[in-house]
């Protein structure tokens, strides 16, 4: 193994250290030994799959991020809002989050797993589109993933999109609320009615935000999401993503009624169908 096979690592935790008052602030944080941290600063050594979960999530980046060569994760930070503070208090935002996850409800344990989300495409209006989403358990708050895949026409080349959020129970609604982790140019709220059966099958709700190219115009739909399970296989899960016509049978007919975005004559508000 070469002394620095990875120096790009050790710069960019360097660069990551340099907003805290010391490296020992930060292993205090972190909850790391100094001796371990240092083995990753000197570029010879690669954190485990966990600490490097730890890493991402302390310092707010992405593993592959994190993997940039130097110079690039370096224009990164620079363009980001700063997610290190050298104060040593907590951010405003970080505050508020807590406070958010302290008034959650535990029991948004119960919908730990995967998710087929459908509702009508902001960006190819006319056709529903259908995504992954993972919610899982960090720490002392529950995150989620939902991936994005397009294909407009056969052909085409695939493009997908990610997008990272949390997910809180407040009283008697879910509210997830994420940003498009690649691009960062947009955010979706997106809040469900929670399913109080035994067994979870669909969540009904309200999804707000923008199509990720184009006019951009702010828009609001209605979303379902269907429950698949703590385990899929993701490959089969993402290969069954993508747009979809309203004439598709591969979508079911009650999915399609339901993420129709329509209103009666009686409704005054845009609302979710229960």
């Amino acid at each position: 193994m070469g002394l620095c096979m990875y120096q790009d690592l050790s710069s960019n935790l360097k660069l990551l250290c340099s907003y805290y008052d010391s490296i020992a602030d930060v292993c205090r944080r972190l909850a790391l030994n100094r001796t371990q941290f240092n083995r990753y600063l000197s570029g010879r050594y690669k954190p485990s799959p966990k600490t490097m979960r730890k890493l991402c999530d302390f310092f707010g980046v992405e593993e592959y991020e994190l993997l940039l060569p130097a110079a690039q994760f370096e224009r990164l930070i620079q363009v980001r809002p700063r997610v290190v503070t050298t104060s040593g208090q907590p951010r405003i935002e970080d505050r508020h989050l807590q406070m958010l996850n302290n008034a959650g409800s535990s029991q948004m344990g119960k919908y730990l797993g995967y998710y087929f989300e459908y509702y009508m495409s902001m960006a190819c209006p006319g056709m529903i589109l259908r995504n992954l989403i993972c919610i899982e358990k960090r720490d002392q708050g529950y995150y989620y993933q939902r991936t994005e895949r397009l294909k407009e026409n056969a052909g085409e080349a695939v493009f997908h999109s990610k997008y990272l959020g949390t997910a809180l129970f407040l009283t008697d609604r879910i509210f997830m609320m994420d940003y498009e982790a690649l691009a960062t140019n947009e955010v979706t709220e997106t809040i469900l009615i929670p399913n109080y059966k035994n067994r979870i099958s669909r969540l009904n709700g309200l999804r707000i935000g923008v199509p990720a190219s184009g006019v951009r115009t702010p828009s609001c739909a209605r979303v379902v999401m269907e429950y698949l399970g703590l385990q899929v296989d993701l490959r089969k899960a993402l290969g069954l993503c993508g747009l979809y016509e309203l004439q598709d049978e591969a979508i079911e007919e009650s999915i399609k009624s339901a993420v129709r975005n329509v209103m009666g004559d009686s409704e005054w508000h845009f609302s979710a169908r229960i």
